[in-house]
């Protein structure tokens, strides 16, 4: 079992969002994530550092926990070579500790640049090309690659990692879950949803998926990114959430909003318990990780925590006291 905590680059400007990655290594965290927005998901208050920038510095700054993106998109903004280029540079410089977690992407990072949204069979199809041409210039030189969406001629990456940096691939839904069963190192998915999507859905998904690429799906790590809010005061916990009030929005909701000032209005004309649903809200540990322990059952290896209080430093402190310690003393999960 690995732990993780997922930087809110969406929340926390560059410098201080550095301070609390150092500090989820010195607390006992197995990893530290962080996603790569454009534009945040509130105006007031919100913040959208340079992911790669920041991972750069990330990685200079502590030794030991593995570093990545939960998650980046390979597919408008950068072009997939980029891609390529970049996290070959960190496998280079954090050898054994780095991780592409990658995903389809949403609108509001990739419209405010003059790009059009297209529906999502074109995103899984640019995604699948991406992870394609991705591995490609990983493994060879001199790629010449003739793709639907893109090109590539004799391009060659310089500078790459004895070992092929892994690829974590993000879905929510059964068509790119058994993609990332085919395809990922490690598959991505968030908690706090109905339990049946998991057991009936997306697990299933990534078996088949494997079985269909001659893998067993244990050969996948299965990584989660769980929502949770502990403080010693529950109303605390619970009103913290209101920052990600965008989060309780269905995508029916928030579907065509690029604008991080109109989502702002959406998410905060929700009633706290609405976003306080998508967490694990607690001010007990045993309870708190009582409610942890089911997604370690369900067969879930990488735990990644994503907080929503303020003070992060403090969250931080008290998982490494209170909650890491009772979660490395359980049992091993079930298989997918």
């Amino acid at each position: 079992m690995k732990f993780g905590y997922k930087a809110s680059n969406e929340q926390f400007g560059p410098v201080e969002l550095l301070r609390y990655g150092v500090i989820a290594e010195e607390v006992g965290f197995d990893s530290v994530f962080v996603s790569d927005h454009l534009q945040p998901w509130r105006h007031d208050g919100g913040h959208a550092p340079f992911s790669l920038s920041w991972l750069g510095a990330l990685g200079a700054r502590t030794e030991r926990v593995t570093i990545g993106t939960s998650v980046l998109t390979p597919t408008f903004r950068y072009h997939p070579a980029i891609v390529a280029q970049a996290f070959a540079t960190l496998g280079c410089l954090f050898p054994g500790r780095v991780i592409l977690g990658m995903g389809t992407g949403e609108s509001m990072n990739e419209v405010p640049l003059g790009l059009e949204w297209p529906e999502g069979k074109e995103r899984f199809a640019r995604f699948r090309e991406a992870v394609k041409l991705i591995r490609q210039l990983w493994a060879e030189d001199r790629v010449t690659f003739e793709g639907e969406y893109y090109q590539t001629v004799n391009a060659t990456i310089y500078d790459r990692p004895d070992e092929q940096v892994p690829l974590f691939l993000a879905a929510s839904g059964p068509a790119v879950t058994r993609f990332a069963g085919r395809q990922g190192d490690g598959y991505i998915t968030t908690s706090g949803k109905d339990p049946s999507l998991y057991t009936e859905t997306l697990l299933p998904a990534v078996r088949e998926g494997a079985a269909r690429a001659g893998r067993e799906a244990s050969d996948i790590e299965m990584m989660i990114e769980v929502k949770v809010s502990f403080d010693p005061n529950r109303e605390a916990a619970k009103e913290a959430t209101r920052f990600w009030g965008a989060l309780a929005l269905s995508p029916e909701e928030k579907w065509g909003v690029e604008d991080p000032v109109e989502m702002q209005r959406l998410a905060d004309a929700l009633p706290v318990d609405r976003a306080a649903a998508r967490f694990i809200v607690s001010d007990d540990p045993d309870e708190h990780v009582a409610a942890i322990q089911r997604y370690i059952d369900l067969g879930f290896t990488h735990l990644v925590f994503h907080a929503p209080g303020p003070d992060q430093a403090a969250f931080l402190r008290r998982y490494g006291d209170e909650i890491l310690p009772r979660l490395r003393s359980l049992g091993p999960g079930v298989d997918v």
